[in-house]
């Protein structure tokens, strides 16, 4: 397979993933619904499908896509849904999860005839950036007042608290969920389930996963609920790179290798938390890996290579499935990456190319 870019999906490294989440559902009896904000490469769901409960979702297209293409169990939430969405929305769900008070109000006898839950905001997290922080000040994801969450009681069944972001320390968790459970106990066990959301980096290499298996348990069984992760990131870490071609060398006091593809369209997400590519990094030959869009900052990075870089070179760059391929775009109508998947043989399957008319279809 020659053609550049596209996104590399390894089905060895994915299912090595996917067994350390099958551990942790075994030993703490928590369920783990994949989190599609972060990944909805369906192409791969069969893949994930024996190892996971089911999905969770942010809008009504991620839910729909969900019911249709993973099946199992399935989370709606959204922080507001509209008027037109709800019916549809109920007609996937197995849970719908309501970001407040207000909605709940609104939907909820719509919604009486599956379980219904509500965000609960804790008003602090793991997050050391602003944007993504939902503990910020004057949040507006999920409630937190005692009185309002007393008003939900006898409409809802569980409730959803995500409040972890990249958050691979195993004591911090443990702390945190030690205040909900001080602050919120009251609450929790007359619940049936409780959602502890996604961001907790227990794939990643070290993470004390038996630890955090037994901290579930011990939560589950001290409340009397199901318990649940999302896990997005911690489902497809390290699973995938975007392999692009190197089209020209310039050298305006430092090398640059244009390639063909770009940070704004395909790796959105670095570009918004300013973060660095997984470039390669061994080698004395220095090269900054810029992209082919005309903004200025669109670059990936610096990267190290054992030899000089010449036009028609592949690169790499490691770790591109989080946030990644659900956030593409058609900027500068720059050509769109393909998707494939590399096989447990090593065969690899180009899953799906975009082409001009795509392009096209997407605007009018």
């Amino acid at each position: 397979m020659s053609d550049t870019p596209f996104y590399l999906i390894d089905e060895a490294r994915l299912r090595e993933n996917m067994r350390k989440i099958e551990r942790l559902r075994e030993r703490s009896g928590a369920k783990a619904l994949l989190a599609l904000k972060c990944f909805a490469t369906w192409s791969a769901f069969d893949i994930m499908k024996p190892y996971m409960d089911g999905t969770t979702s942010s809008s009504l297209f991620e839910l729909h896509l969900g019911r249709e293409k993973f099946g199992k169990e399935t989370h709606a939430y959204s922080v507001a849904w509209a008027d037109g969405e709800i019916d549809e929305a109920i007609g996937y769900a197995d849970k719908i999860i309501f970001n407040s008070l207000s909605q709940l109000d609104r939907f909820g006898d719509k919604a009486a005839h599956i379980e219904r839950g509500l965000r609960l905001n804790p008003r602090f997290s793991t997050s050391g950036f602003d944007l993504a922080d939902p503990a910020r000040p004057f949040s507006r994801l999920g409630e937190w007042d005692a009185e309002r969450l007393e008003a939900a009681m006898d409409r809802i069944s569980g409730v959803m608290i995500h409040y972890n972001c990249e958050n691979a320390d195993f004591a911090l968790f443990d702390h945190q969920l030690s205040r909900i459970e001080a602050e919120f106990g009251d609450i929790l066990k007359r619940l049936k389930w409780v959602s502890l959301g996604g961001g907790i980096h227990f794939t990643g290499d070290d993470y004390p996963l038996d630890a955090l298996a037994d901290r579930l348990k011990k939560f589950s069984e001290d409340f009397d609920v199901q318990a649940y992760l999302e896990p997005g990131e911690a489902s497809i870490t390290q699973t995938a790179s975007l392999e692009v071609t190197v089209l020209d060398i310039l050298d305006n006091g430092k090398k640059i290798a244009i390639v063909d593809s770009s940070i704004e369209a395909h790796m959105l997400d670095l570009l918004i938390y300013r973060e660095t590519a997984k470039l390669p990094q061994q080698g004395e030959y220095e090269y900054q890996i810029a992209g082919k869009t005309c903004l200025a900052g669109d670059i990936f990075g610096e990267a190290r290579f054992d030899k000089p870089l010449e036009i028609g070179d592949r690169i790499s760059i490691a770790d591109a499935a989080g946030y990644t391929m659900v956030k593409k775009n058609w900027f500068n109508g720059v050509a769109m990456p393909a998707i494939a998947i590399r096989r447990e043989d090593g065969n690899i399957d180009r899953i799906r190319d975009f082409t001009y008319e795509d392009y096209r279809a997407s605007l009018s």
